[in-house]
């Protein structure tokens, strides 16, 4: 069996390298390149519109307020949703991660990734609003697999090839939200969670296994509860997940920012430092830096753009599912939501966390060296380094926190993405599958909580970056569409001029939405 795994485990790690290192990261960053220059690089010129239509607009009504409609959650919710599954461990052991193996140089190319990759969501989730459609429960459903195959798909002589792809995207989608969007969070939820909260009275009774692969009481407790409690959220569908997301994430982001903040500033004579070493070392390779092997500069930028888009998700394809059930009926005006989302996600979150780490002084900026015992734990004492009370070390366990209820709420948003993908699989059979998939999913809780092998979020990781693949030739392909609904609604919302909405792919939607427009004057 062990050989079987560790064969496995090469294949996974041949095809992640390829998915992932020689054609994702630089496929990404074309994707996001090209849509910043069709839209006339939207997200910079058209800042104070984006800016205003979301964070400007949080508190009023129309995108706060719960709808009636069925399954349909307010444009506050669907970001607070799709930040609930983008929002999660990337953000505190990636950065971490990224920095000890590229060096501060990756944090400029998590930058670079960003900003493009704010183009990229926002061109899917335009795409996502304009090909959804009510599915038998008079639900919304939407995502890649519903523009590659209305999309891509009624291109001629593409119609195969269109449903092909989302065929595949959605298989994708489902096998990753088994292992990156549950088992994997989990994991690292018991991890920190056990050993910042130690109970010896619970982590030293072994149920099962001996030595590294040993499984404590203490971690089977932890998931059991995790289980319950993901059960409870899941299978009360999107609105319950929404509400739940819509609570969690602006607590938990603006603690985390504010405790950042107070790192930050009280080391704030090092933050001219950390600048300095981010960008010096975004273009040179790092001689000294992580030991004797140094880091290319190849390696950097794969590095800093990965963990960029492990945070994001922008080109993944997975937020326009739960963006997609939002109550907006202007394509572009939940791409700006898009935007808002990657600049939340990477630009302040991870660059929180990456200023915390090198202004901190537990990594020597100079040759990579520090004493954590692990990713996260880096963070952790970044925190520590100021939040310790005599021998109480707060920042550990504030960070054991923030990973459980970042990763918890990174959970219950891929739970939906993997149930829309399931949708779309099943066909007319979607009712009894969704039902399934949401009782393994709640299942393969425990198993995270439980495995000791990587492989399996390992492989899931590969999935992933498989979403990817399909979801970007989606949005190439129908780019020229994206460039027709930006222009459209930059001449009547920003221009003011007298032209026809474009809302939807389907007649029926169109004339919907836009009577919507005419009677409310609804965006």
């Amino acid at each position: 069996m062990s050989d079987f795994i560790d064969t496995l485990a090469s294949v996974n790690d041949v095809v992640n390298d390829f998915v992932w290192t020689k054609v994702g990261v630089w496929l990404l960053i074309a994707v996001g390149l090209l849509m910043t220059v069709l839209t006339k690089c939207f997200q910079v010129s058209h800042l104070p519109h984006w800016f205003k239509k979301t964070i400007g607009n949080m508190f009023e009504k129309k995108v706060r307020s719960h709808t009636g409609e069925k399954a349909s959650i307010s444009q506050f919710q669907a970001l607070c949703t799709a930040l609930a599954a983008t929002v999660g461990v990337g953000n505190i052991a990636g950065v971490a991660g990224a920095i000890v193996t590229g060096g501060p140089g990756a944090v400029f190319w998590m930058w670079v990734a960003a900003f493009l990759g704010m183009m990229t969501n926002y061109s899917e989730n335009v795409l996502g609003i304009y090909y959804r459609r009510k599915n038998r429960a008079g639900e919304w459903s939407g995502g890649a697999m519903y523009y590659l195959q209305d999309g891509l798909g009624g291109k001629k002589g593409f119609k195969h090839i269109g449903r092909i792809l989302a065929i595949i995207f959605a298989i994708c989608a489902v096998l990753a939200s088994f292992g990156i969007g549950n088992m994997g969070q989990v994991n690292k939820i018991v991890i920190n969670f056990t050993s910042a909260f130690d109970i010896p009275a619970l982590s030293e009774v072994v149920v099962f296994g001996e030595g590294d692969s040993a499984v404590t009481l203490y971690s089977i407790i932890i998931g059991a509860v995790l289980l319950i409690l993901v059960g409870i959220v899941v299978i009360g569908g999107i609105k319950r997940i929404a509400n739940v997301a819509e609570k969690i994430i602006p607590f938990m982001v603006i603690m985390y920012v504010l405790g950042a903040l107070i790192v930050i500033c009280v080391n704030i004579t090092s933050v001219g430092k950390a600048f300095g070493a981010i960008f010096s070392m975004a273009f040179s390779s790092q001689a000294v830096w992580g030991g004797a092997t140094g880091v290319a500069l190849k390696q950097i930028i794969t590095m800093g753009c990965k963990r960029g888009v492990f945070s994001n998700e922008a080109g993944l394809g997975s937020s326009v599912m739960v963006h997609s059930n939002s109550n907006v009926v202007e394509p572009v005006k939940q791409g700006l939501w898009g935007i808002f989302e990657v600049f939340a996600d990477t630009i302040v979150i991870c660059t929180m966390t990456a200023l915390t780490i090198l202004t901190s002084g537990v990594i020597d900026l100079e040759t990579g060296v520090h004493t954590a015992s692990s990713d996260a734990t880096l963070v952790a004492e970044s925190f520590n380094s100021v939040f310790t009370f005599g021998d109480f070390k707060l920042g550990q366990y504030f960070i054991a926190i923030a990973i459980l209820l970042f990763a918890f709420t990174t959970v219950l948003g891929w739970s939906h993405y993997g149930t829309k993908a399931m949708e779309y699989l099943a066909g007319s059979k979607a009712s009894v599958a969704t039902t399934i998939y949401k009782v393994l999913f709640v299942i393969m809780v425990m198993f995270g909580a439980t495995l000791t092998s990587s492989i399996a979020w390992d492989i899931s990781d590969t999935f992933n970056g498989m979403m990817m693949l399909p979801n970007l030739i989606g949005v190439v392909a129908l780019s020229p569409l994206v460039m027709k609904l930006t222009k459209n609604y930059v001449d009547r919302r920003i221009k003011k001029l007298d032209v026809p909405p474009m809302l939807s792919h389907f007649p029926d939607i169109q004339e919907m939405n836009a009577r919507i427009i005419r009677e409310t004057g609804e965006e």
